[in-house]
């Protein structure tokens, strides 16, 4: 049972990451855009979950992309 909670501390750590980026771009609290993402998966069966993974993706992709580099010597 001890497995189960390191596993959801780690996916709540690394995973809600996702929605608070999200709200902080709309100006809204983390727990609506978390809540919206599941009831989304529940009305439209995997949808929301879909949608998620692939923000996730995006936001990760965007990050490598767009990192800031310290001088133009970097490249």
């Amino acid at each position: 049972m001890k497995w189960f909670y390191k596993m959801l501390y780690y996916s709540q750590k690394r995973g809600y990451y996702v929605c608070q980026r999200i709200a902080d771009r709309l100006g809204i609290r983390a727990k609506v855009v978390r809540t919206t993402f599941m009831y989304l998966t529940f009305v439209t069966l995997g949808f929301g979950f879909t949608l998620y993974l692939f923000f996730a993706f995006w936001m990760r992709i965007k990050d490598i992309v767009y990192t800031k580099r310290s001088s133009v010597f970097d490249l």
